[in-house]
């Protein structure tokens, strides 16, 4: 397209800086909010206040930041559980039957002390808790080894078994808690028994302890991607497994390997949200609520390339907006779905300028061409 002089041409990126990716996503997030601001104003609500109110419940509310804290730790541990298969060009999309099928293993660990009947000076927390939470990364290790070895061994697609095998685990919930399951509650209410007091995982200032995993997790992924062997490997079956294996990379190794270490994280997620935060402590077969949740675990994965330190920004934003975005359809009398709504347009608006991340617009001046009309000048 050409404007005066200059002609509007999109070209390709030859690279991206981080810089450059950030900003691309801010301005993202600002066309999102201008957009969703027109909701607000069909509901007859200021936008300037419902996003003020949002933000403040969220991020400085006594009473809204640790739910904000414990929502974000979630997102990132699957998000973490999401980006280790997809550097390798594979597509974890049971980071939900992962994570139950760890807090399956959490309470599983309980039954050895006596299960819904321990009280909390039967247990010792020193020993008992580091057992739950290795036996929940085992639980979604081995569950999501499943998808890696039949990709590895017979190449058969991984978001088609990590989808089936979610069912297969809110099945396996629902009968463990079910009335005369093994975890099963005091009332039969759909939920399993709740955790000894002395189990309950600690706080830091009301936070769940489980917020160092995750920020610890974000500098270990990052190393490993960037200065290992094992990332270089990862990377390289990512983007071309036929070259991969020619470089000697064993490409059955590689799809289980990831699968087994997305896993881990997935159930680790399974421990914080069933064990580790406040008001829960016990496993509920509110299977759709949690399966939301996880699945945005995709969205902050691609969102932030597959980079396990851009995704924390982008896993506070969202456990941020979903935690305010809940208060204040509350508070403002708002249609019920609003705080969904909201992450919707925020999650298309940011996978639409992606686009950016990889092409860009640029102005190119038209250089005047002289024109031959045929005249001769004769010179004196």
């Amino acid at each position: 397209m050409r404007i005066g002089s200059r002609e509007i041409r999109v070209e390709r990126r030859p690279s991206l800086s981080g810089w450059q990716a950030a900003r691309i996503s801010i301005l993202a997030i600002i066309t999102a909010l201008l957009l969703f601001s027109i909701i607000f104003i069909l509901g007859d609500v200021n936008p300037l206040t419902a996003y003020r109110e949002t933000i403040s419940y969220a991020f400085f509310n006594p009473f809204g930041l640790p739910l904000t804290m414990s929502r974000f730790i979630f997102l990132l541990l699957c998000t973490y559980a999401f980006i280790i298969p997809y550097r390798a060009g594979l597509w974890n999309i049971g980071m939900t039957g992962q994570l139950y099928i760890g807090s399956i293993a959490v309470f599983a660990v309980l039954l050895l002390f006596g299960g819904k009947n321990a009280r909390s000076e039967d247990v010792t927390p020193l020993l008992v808790i580091p057992l739950m939470v290795l036996a929940a990364m085992a639980g979604g290790a081995v569950f999501a080894g499943i998808a890696g070895f039949l990709r590895g061994k017979y190449n058969i697609n991984e978001i088609v078994v990590t989808m089936i095998l979610n069912f297969v685990a809110f099945w396996l919930v629902a009968f463990m808690i079910k009335e005369g399951g093994p975890l099963m509650g005091g009332g039969g209410e759909g939920e399993s028994y709740s955790l000894p007091a002395a189990l309950n995982g600690p706080l830091i200032d009301g936070i769940p302890y489980t917020i160092l995993f995750a920020l610890a997790l974000a500098g270990l992924l990052w190393f490993l991607f960037a200065k290992t062997k094992l990332g270089y490997e990862i990377k390289t079956y990512g983007k071309n497994p036929a070259a991969a294996r020619y470089a000697g990379i064993n490409d059955f190794r590689i799809p289980v390997l990831v699968f087994l270490m997305g896993g881990a994280l997935a159930g680790l997620a399974g421990y914080h949200y069933f064990a580790a935060v406040p008001g829960v402590y016990k496993i509920s077969v509110n299977y759709g609520y949690f399966g939301d949740l996880a699945f945005y675990g995709i969205i902050c994965g691609l969102i932030s390339l597959g980079n396990p330190l851009a995704a924390i920004p982008v896993a506070l934003l969202f456990g941020g907006l979903s935690v305010g975005g809940r208060f204040v359809q509350g508070k403002l009398h708002l249609a019920f779905g609003i705080d969904y709504a909201l992450l919707g347009v925020l999650m298309i608006t940011l996978v639409g300028f992606q686009f950016f991340y990889r092409y860009q617009i640029v102005a190119v001046k038209i250089e005047e061409e002289s024109i031959d009309v045929g005249i001769p000048i004769q010179e004196s």
